[in-house]
């Protein structure tokens, strides 16, 4: 067996894994670990590995790929604390199923039933995937932090663990070098740092042939480089918030691997990584909300490795960025959540960020990413009270895209009330010839509008043109960012549609103005009426001229925020409210059981023409010491029901 070879304290640093603040952090993944010893180890069958081909699901197989994941990093994290016989007896059970499991693929990712119409693995050619890659990087760091105790109580598992990863994983990433996450055939995604910084901490840990370790070693350090090369030097992610955390967070912690390997970023390399490091934080719109584009949550978890966040913060000199990931040190849950990848555990566990003070996010006031198009203003700066609003630019084949060229998404007192419904339930079609048919994805279901009966269509041809922003300083005069959507439409003859946003932070107002102009001597006859969509959270109700939105989150009853009042000219549209109930479980825990859209229909389609809406928070009704019994609240919120005003 080689040294190992991944930093972090394994089982021989007893002073670590005996602190009290290690022991007080990992108390709900011990008691969980104790009660599920002994008891079965969750199933992986082949039937729910098939259906994703049969039905197009595939919860079934995953979930209990990542439960099995869960309870070996629970298993392996007691063992740690505490390395007697029968918690390590658990770890290696949970080992050696992993290594008897007939593909660590994903089924969803698997070419099987492509190439040779199998609805099962194709155990000689293996497919490397993020779910290969999480199981040789979770076998690695057992590997690693358990090496002694396993030799000792069962010899031959690491023997076992580095066969089947070098077969399925180390091997396949050598010799064949035209996976397509590589960049072979299409851009550089999330997949590219996550795969290859998971087979980097397999080869460090596993390879013992040091010339083939290094040879590895530098191939990732390649594929690291070229991942930072491909990103925008402003350091916007076209995937967003939810994907940062598994695309450029994962190069950030490769970069970690590969520095301890002995290689360090390049010049250029660390000037992309100090620019997305500021990428989180500029994306908050307080407490767990974020500004969500393409297939991202705008209610992600909380439980990311901030750790890496606040490391390289601290390292290329970002005081907010640095701010930010501290401020989760003091959120409710403590330190550690079992959710977590055991590297990114240990990593939470071990690091020094441990020790920085938890305050309170910065919440800046202006943040603009213009290779991307995304554009984000606040009116309080520092503070989650007030208004806050996004533009979206961009085009319409970007990573884990959406049809939105030109959204807008709009906050108040931190939380958004004009929303992007965001991320659903993965699925066949999710990623297959009908993704754009989901209603989560189509542009008549994000805050853009329909031209003459013109949905906005999916393609990198299909994007925005001309965006720009005026960021006054000190956030005294309006704030306003520009964006002609005409190249995001079909529409003959359609010159420019500009989409004006203006933040007023002094009176908390937002004005989105659209102008437009068709060619002299436009007669196309409109496939359709324009219509403006607006997606609202909450209860909305709708009066001619206005539409009010109120949506308090259960962490929010406390200090409830205001509602939103949409108000535009009842002569120039007619207005509907389209409600939408909601049975998808990540929809659902986001949002609740229902989504309501604003449907603004124009009544007449001139050759030029303007159009504005404006939100502003509506005045706090006058607090009563007690309500009347007419008053008083019923146990649920009534439904709203489709209406329409004319």
């Amino acid at each position: 067996m080689t040294a190992a070879s991944l930093p972090g304290p394994d089982v021989t640093d007893r002073r670590f894994w005996t602190s009290g603040r290690v022991t007080e952090a990992l108390a709900p993944t011990l008691a969980t670990a104790a009660a599920e010893r002994g008891t079965p180890w969750p199933q992986v069958l082949a039937s729910q590995y098939a259906r994703f081909f049969r039905d197009g699901d595939r919860t079934a197989y995953e979930s209990r790929v990542a439960e099995r994941h869960a309870r070996l990093t629970r298993a392996t994290l007691a063992a740690l604390l505490d390395p007697r016989d029968e918690q390590v007896d658990e770890v290696v059970d949970g080992v050696l199923l992993l290594c008897e499991q007939s593909t660590w693929c994903w089924a969803a990712h698997d070419d099987a039933y492509e190439r040779l119409g199998r609805v099962t693995p194709a155990v000689t050619e293996p497919y490397l995937d993020l779910g290969a890659g999480e199981v040789a990087a979770q076998l690695a760091w057992i590997d690693h932090l358990l090496g002694p105790v396993l030799d000792e109580r069962a010899p031959g598992t690491r023997e076992r663990v580095r066969h089947e990863v070098r077969g399925r994983v180390l091997r396949p990433f050598t010799e064949r070098r035209d996976w397509w996450w590589l960049g072979v055939g299409q851009p550089l995604m999330n997949w590219s740092p996550w795969i290859q910084g998971n087979v980097l901490a397999a080869n460090l840990a596993l390879e013992d042939d040091p010339v083939r370790r290094w040879a590895t070693t530098a191939l990732v350090a390649d594929g690291i480089a070229a991942y930072w090369a491909s990103l925008p030097a402003d350091g916007g992610v076209d995937e967003g918030y939810h994907y940062w955390w598994q695309g450029a967070a994962r190069a950030l912690e490769a970069q970690d691997l590969l520095a301890f390997a002995g290689v360090g970023p390049a010049p250029e390399a660390l000037e992309r990584i100090r620019s997305t490091v500021a990428f989180p934080h500029s994306m908050h719109l307080g407490g767990d909300w974020y500004v969500n584009v393409a297939d991202g949550p705008a209610r992600p978890p909380a439980t990311w490795p901030w750790n890496v966040v606040h490391a390289w913060a601290v390292r290329t000199g970002d005081a907010a960025a640095a701010q930010h990931a501290a401020s989760y040190r003091g959120r409710p849950g403590g330190l550690f959540d079992e959710r977590a990848s055991l590297p990114r555990a240990v990593g939470l566990l071990a690091a020094p960020w441990t020790d920085a003070p938890a305050g309170e996010p910065p919440l800046v006031g202006r943040a603009t990413f213009p290779a991307t198009g995304v554009a984000v203003a606040r009116s309080a700066p520092g503070s989650t009270s007030g208004i806050a609003v996004t533009l979206k630019g961009g085009h319409n084949a970007e990573n884990h895209n959406h049809v939105d060229v030109g959204s807008v998404v709009v906050a108040l007192d931190g939380v958004p009330l004009v929303v992007d419904a965001g991320k659903p339930t993965y699925r066949a079609g999710t990623f297959g010839p009908g993704r754009y048919d989901l209603w989560t994805l189509r542009g008549d279901w994000h805050n853009v509008p329909r031209v003459r009966g013109v949905e906005q269509p999916p393609g990198p041809e299909y994007a925005a043109r001309g965006f720009a922003v005026t960021s006054p300083e000190g956030g005294v005069e309006p704030w306003h960012a520009r964006v002609d959507l005409a190249g995001a439409y079909r529409v003959a003859g359609l010159e420019h549609w500009w989409r004006d946003v203006e933040l007023d932070a002094g009176t908390e107002t937002a004005v989105v103005e659209d102008s437009w102009s068709f060619a002299p001597g436009d007669t196309g006859a409109p496939a359709g009426p324009t219509t403006w969509h607006w997606l609202l959270a909450g209860d909305v109700t709708l009066t001619p001229g206005e539409a009010r939105a109120r949506f308090v989150p259960d962490d929010h009853r406390t200090h409830p925020p205001r509602t939103l009042s949409l108000t535009w000219d009842p002569d120039v549209v007619h207005a509907a409210l389209d409600l939408r109930e909601l049975d998808d479980p990540e929809l659902v825990a986001v949002w609740g059981r229902r989504l309501t859209r604003l449907r603004l229909t124009a009544r007449a389609e001139p050759r030029t023409g303007t159009f504005s809406v404006t939100m502003r928070p509506t005045p706090r009704p006058a607090r009563r010491t007690a309500p009347r019994p007419a008053d008083r609240p019923t146990d649920r919120p009534t439904e709203p029901r489709p209406q329409e005003v004319a």
